[in-house]
């Protein structure tokens, strides 16, 4: 599958997005302010959420300290299992997805979202990322509390009152349950690092995540 370069670089709370395909091309600033509002929780807690390809978004999650783990996956479909080749067909709702297990005392759900809003995927494309179109490339957040669904809605608005992106922000907030994908897809990034697709499109995703939130990444970062 043929995959965008979304983000090239990055500085603190500040996503740059690619306005084309290529290095050359000109790029524009998009600041991303801190959610006003936050989950209060302790224990281990679970984030799901859907942006695209599932191996670059993984591969930013995994590198964000107070992430346990990180499950490449599928959710917010209406059948009672998923496949690759299932959800590709575009006959499932199912999204291409990651599922977050995370210590809050590290690092918050409102810190996870501004992640996801400014290096893990561009909020802005319905239906897709880049050149890979489809429902199951959709922009969408699967709040596993209502606490997180009310921190995810109100950060979408926080964002949309202060016209943090030139065009609207179509990230949806659903419900469903997250299926794991098949083993090649986990930890795709680490696993296969000199792949044509990493190379081009998710290494650069991981360099703005350094970059633009180095108090974030992990020492192995």
């Amino acid at each position: 599958m043929l995959k965008p370069l979304l983000i090239t670089a990055g500085i603190a709370g500040v996503a740059l997005f690619a306005l084309g395909g290529g290095a050359a091309q000109a790029e524009r600033a998009v600041p991303i302010p801190a959610a006003k509002v936050d989950v209060t929780a302790k224990g281990s807690q679970v984030a799901v959420f859907a942006g695209g390809c599932f191996w670059g978004m993984e591969a930013v999650f995994e590198h964000v300290k107070g992430v346990t783990g990180v499950t490449a996956g599928y959710a917010g479909g209406t059948k009672a299992t998923a496949s690759y080749d299932a959800v590709s067909s575009e006959t499932t709702q199912h999204a291409e997805a990651i599922r977050v297990i995370y210590d809050p005392a590290k690092v918050s759900y409102a810190t996870l979202l501004r992640v996801y809003f400014s290096v893990a995927h561009n909020p802005t494309e319905l239906n897709r990322q880049g050149p890979d179109s489809g429902y199951s490339y959709r922009s969408a957040i699967f709040p596993q509390s209502a606490a997180q669904r009310g921190v995810a809605a109100a950060y979408i608005a926080q964002l949309q009152q202060a016209h943090v992106f030139a065009k609207p922000i179509v990230t949806k907030i659903e419900t469903g349950a997250f299926f794991p994908a098949e083993d090649y897809h986990q930890n795709f990034f680490d696993r296969n690092p000199n792949h044509p697709y990493i190379v081009t499109f998710d290494k650069p995703k991981v360099a703005a995540f350094k970059v633009g939130f180095p108090q974030l990444a992990t020492a192995a970062s």
